[in-house]
């Protein structure tokens, strides 16, 4: 499991234009990636459109979003057209980089128990080294926390 300190493990995935985008690509920038279970279901549409909607409190602060799930780019690119999400979303189909930062996990829901991705949010600092980490997020007021975490230096 990736944890506050280490340095956030590098990754090229696809996002919903077809481009490769790779962490290093935002080396000397504030990056935040969040890590979703899946592209409009209800939970992950919520959390989506609460960053969309402090998209610019983020940007004030300097920090690039980045969302990461296990849907195609296809799905990534109908999502964010949808929702009018202004940041990128990347997909992780091999779900390589998903178990890389240590959120591929078992889940259970109905008794039962499954792979998937649990709700994961990191605050990788512009030497990319990891400085927060939100682990099974809850969605309400996520990204104000977030927000704030930012403004007291992560």
């Amino acid at each position: 499991m990736i944890t506050v300190g280490q340095k956030a493990p590098d990754f090229s995935l696809p996002a919903g234009d077809g481009t490769n985008i790779r962490l290093r690509d935002f080396k000397g920038k504030s990056v935040v990636v969040f890590f979703y279970p899946k592209d409009n279901t209800p939970g992950c549409t919520r959390e989506a459109c609460d960053f969309r909607d402090n998209f610019a409190r983020l940007k004030k602060l300097g920090v690039v979003v980045i969302g990461i799930s296990p849907d195609s780019p296809t799905s990534h690119r109908a999502f964010a057209n949808k929702h009018k999400l202004p940041f990128l979303l990347l997909s992780d189909e091999g779900k390589e980089v998903a178990k890389a930062f240590g959120v591929w996990k078992k889940k259970k829901l109905y008794g039962r128990e499954f792979m998937g991705i649990v709700r994961t949010t990191f605050l990788i600092d512009p030497r990319g080294t990891i400085v927060r980490r939100f682990d099974n997020v809850r969605v309400a007021r996520h990204v104000d926390q977030l927000i704030e975490s930012l403004k007291h230096g992560g």
